[in-house]
């Protein structure tokens, strides 16, 4: 088995280790590549402007870090294309289906960016350019391969022509067009193939040389050899690779977590009005969570805290509640030894149960946020892990607010291993929870845009003048408003911070969706209609990053189904998903 990660930067310990493996593969499968060119790999994903392409490494690895195969794709957005630079299975991996899920994947992220199509180079399969019948076999093989794909050499050029009299097996260019039509202008392709020599070959390719190969392009549009591979019953894969819709992670045992006590107002019924309406769009792809280990909670959470979670919801009788009343603000180093009592030693407030389910139920909440963020790390565009109870209240060593795992976080905080991350939450309640965990940290950077802590929910904290602390000042921003605000004010403040969020320039965006920023919802006093989460949504799926969505607050079950599909219309439309998807 093995996953396939985008690499984005390499800042991470982690991302530095993979890339390593990459380069040292890259010694041994491509002897011909200079050291040089290899040590410069980690620049190319850095500094894109340097040398001109945008560089995006994807990595097939075991789950272990251990990297079985690599492709790294070029993008030029001045030109709107892709080259692929390489592609390479590790030794010994061959026809274990790397190497094509890889091309799946560059195939993929190619139709997101946009791009006309997919250009690289394949030795030839003609003897009269590749004399040795051994070396001609092995291109003929790769020749094969992509031509399932439709992607075919250039007909009627002379890109071919070797340097030098003496040089044999110059290779072709090969284009995928990526199941879109038309076919290519005289004219771009000519820009393109320029653009390829003298972005990637300007110290062997002398100027004379790229203008004859250019002015060999004379088809209008551009011509594809026919194919010669594919057996008569065969066809190419010319249809467009399957877009990756937002994975949509449930947490199908939130409802053994169904506490009837009067005014208990996150109940099952919130996930049920909100799959109603999902239900009416074709944006989603659902997606099973996977079971995590306890050892990814204890990353946020401190281990004491998280042990007393589970003996305490252990402890309680099935069909009872046990709510904090004694909280230690005279002695907080002496906790209490009976569970009821330690239950405001650990608690924010008076009105978060403790019982059976509670703590299984939280669980099940981390596995499908951790599922959400293996599916952005496998290259996958958005994630939305429907969620309760829900998490953004829960501290480093705290629960409250219906809140016991902070389930956003934990996520973020796995993806930090990657990349930078930003957490902004717009919920109508201030996500102290992540404040708490990571104020003293910069490379998750928490924004909180919430309703005043005068008056709001949980009081204490959300204030603006809270920026961090240590490595973390700066890193922390809050957006405190006023007690009736509309959908056009809440916007000019979330554009404010989504300003912010792109000049930290992230890898990677956990939203903590609230919403009971509703008008008519019983938490909250703002006034957020249907086409303002549209809208909201539209502007945040326009940043354009990995974004998984985690469910927190909205407890007004008659628009809260009809507010989130309005929401996901809009982060569709913003990351550049089709309209066409929602059913009639």
């Amino acid at each position: 088995m093995f996953r396939i990660h985008k690499i984005f930067d390499v800042t991470t310990s982690t991302n530095r280790q993979l890339l390593s493996q990459v380069q040292a593969m890259l010694r041994v499968q491509f002897n011909a590549l200079s050291e040089k060119d290899i040590a410069k790999l980690p620049a190319q994903l850095a500094n894109p402007m340097k040398y001109r392409f945008r560089s995006i490494l994807l990595v097939a690895e075991d789950g272990h870090a251990t990297v079985r195969g690599f492709a790294m794709l070029l993008h030029a957005p001045d030109l709107n294309f892709c080259y692929l630079d390489y592609i390479c299975a590790g030794r010994g991996e061959t026809g274990r289906g790397i190497g094509g899920a890889l091309y799946e994947r560059v195939r993929e992220e190619a139709l997101q960016l946009g791009v006309v199509g997919i250009f690289l180079e394949c030795l030839p399969d003609d003897p009269a350019l590749s004399p040795d019948p051994a070396i001609r076999k092995q291109n003929a093989a790769r020749l094969k391969f992509y031509e399932r794909f439709g992607a075919r050499p250039l007909a009627n050029t002379a890109y071919e022509t070797p340097l030098t009299n003496d040089a044999t097996d110059p290779p072709y260019l090969v284009f995928d067009n990526l199941g879109q039509k038309p076919g290519l202008s005289r004219d771009k392709t000519r820009n393109i193939v320029r653009a390829v020599l003298e972005r990637k070959y300007a110290n062997v390719c002398p100027p004379e040389y790229v203008d004859k190969i250019v002015k060999s392009i004379k088809d209008n549009p551009v011509q594809l050899r026919e194919p010669r591979y594919l057996k008569n019953s065969e066809t190419p894969a010319e249809n467009r690779p399957k877009q990756r819709r937002i994975a949509l992670i449930i947490n199908d045992g939130h409802s053994i977590h169904h506490v009837n006590d009067r005014g208990y107002v996150e109940a099952p019924v919130r996930i049920a009005s909100i799959t109603k309406e999902l239900d009416k769009t074709d944006y989603f792809e659902a997606l099973a969570p996977r079971k995590f280990g306890v050892s990814v909670i204890e990353k946020v959470h401190k281990p004491e805290f998280v042990q007393f979670l589970q003996k305490a919801c252990a402890n309680v009788p099935p069909g009872k509640s046990v709510y904090p009343y004694v909280f230690p603000s005279r002695n907080r180093a002496r906790p209490p030894k009976e569970l009821p009592l330690r239950a405001g030693y650990y608690c924010i407030d008076t009105f978060t149960p403790l019982n059976a389910n509670a703590y299984k139920a939280a669980r099940g909440a981390v596995d499908c946020t951790m599922t959400g963020a293996d599916w952005l790390l496998g290259g996958g565009r958005a994630a939305y892990a429907l969620v309760r109870p829900p998490g953004h209240h829960a501290e480093t060593e705290a629960f409250g607010g219906f809140c016991y795992f902070n389930s956003g976080a934990i996520a973020a905080h796995h993806l930090s291993d990657r990349g930078k991350v930003v957490l902004l939450d717009i919920d109508y309640h201030h996500g102290n929870g992540a404040q708490d965990i990571f104020y003293r940290r910069k490379d998750v950077y928490t924004i909180s845009i919430h309703g005043h802590p005068r008056y709001s929910y949980p009081y204490f904290s959300g204030f603006d003048d809270e920026k961090g602390e240590d490595e973390g000042k700066g890193y922390n921003l809050n957006f405190p408003l006023r007690e009736n605000l509309d959908g056009e004010a809440y916007r000019k403040v979330l554009a404010v911070a989504l300003d912010k969020i792109r000049k930290y320039n992230p890898q990677f965006l956990v939203l903590a969706l609230g919403l009971d920023t509703a008008k008519g919802d019983p938490t909250g006093s703002f006034s957020l209609m249907a086409r303002d989460f549209r809208e909201n949504g539209r502007m945040i799926g326009a940043l354009s990053l990995p974004t998984l969505v985690v469910q927190e607050g909205g407890y007004r079950t008659q628009t809260l189904g009809i507010n989130a599909r309005n929401f996901f219309t809009g982060l569709w439309d913003g990351i550049g998903g089709s309209t066409a998807a929602a059913k009639k």
